[in-house]
């Protein structure tokens, strides 16, 4: 599933996403905001794959929030204005939707963001082992090692079997680097091996001797990826 923010200063706008979103197979609402510094505030507490994003909007246009942004989701800007358009693929977005905004033309764009994590995590797939950088040294670090890793402010502790590393990177990044069939984020502050795991009670997984948590947002596919 692609986890959207929808990111939209008019009511309408989100109404007609938000059905779009619920319409799509593939898709799910991580959230949804009325401004940039909302839309800032859920991208730090939500895994988020995909930005549904208003250009014009008050205080902090689309663009100049998506480029302010350390660890850029993928994008489709929307906007009434056509203008714009040209800056928006400057910064790669995937698509750009002029409103009012076809649920044909919206399927299409999303068509391409799957062919683009497709492409992405094929590569991640084709690989055995990450490289994590923590004191000042890199480390190859075989998937099979790893048993969870756990968010730490700007850092994550990544638990190994015979060691724990705490590494420069972002949980948002490190699980785009990681592959989708042997890892899975339970939380907004936990990964998981899906292989070490031992059981599951009621929010809790446990990994190793220590309990990793189920956020509530995720349990449903948590559940659905371990059975």
């Amino acid at each position: 599933m692609i986890r959207c923010l929808i990111v939209d200063d008019e009511p309408l706008s989100r109404d007609v996403l938000r059905s779009f979103v619920g319409d799509h197979p593939d898709l799910e609402i991580a959230g949804e905001a009325k401004d940039a510094l909302e839309a800032m505030s859920l991208l730090t507490a939500e895994s988020v794959d995909l930005l549904l994003l208003d250009i014009n909007m008050p205080k902090l246009s689309g663009i100049n929030f998506y480029k302010s942004l350390n660890n850029k989701p993928y994008v489709i800007f929307t906007t009434a204005y056509p203008e714009f358009a040209v800056e928006g693929f400057e910064l790669n977005a995937v698509d750009y939707l002029m409103k009012p905004i076809a649920f044909e033309r919206f399927f299409q764009a999303i068509e391409k963001v799957k062919e683009k994590m497709v492409g992405k995590k094929s590569v991640v797939e084709d690989l055995d082992h990450i490289m994590l950088k923590a004191d000042k040294k890199m480390y190859r670090t075989p998937y099979e090692d790893i048993l969870f890793c756990e968010a730490l402010g700007d850092y994550v502790k990544v638990h190994l079997n015979d060691k724990v590393l705490i590494v420069t990177i972002t949980m948002k990044k490190l699980i785009a680097e990681l592959p989708e069939s042997e890892f899975i984020r339970t939380h907004k502050s936990y990964i998981i091996n899906k292989s070490k795991f031992e059981y599951i009670e009621g929010n809790q997984i446990k990994i190793g001797d220590q309990m990793v948590s189920i956020g509530q947002s995720y349990r449903e596919q948590v559940l659905k990826a371990l059975s």
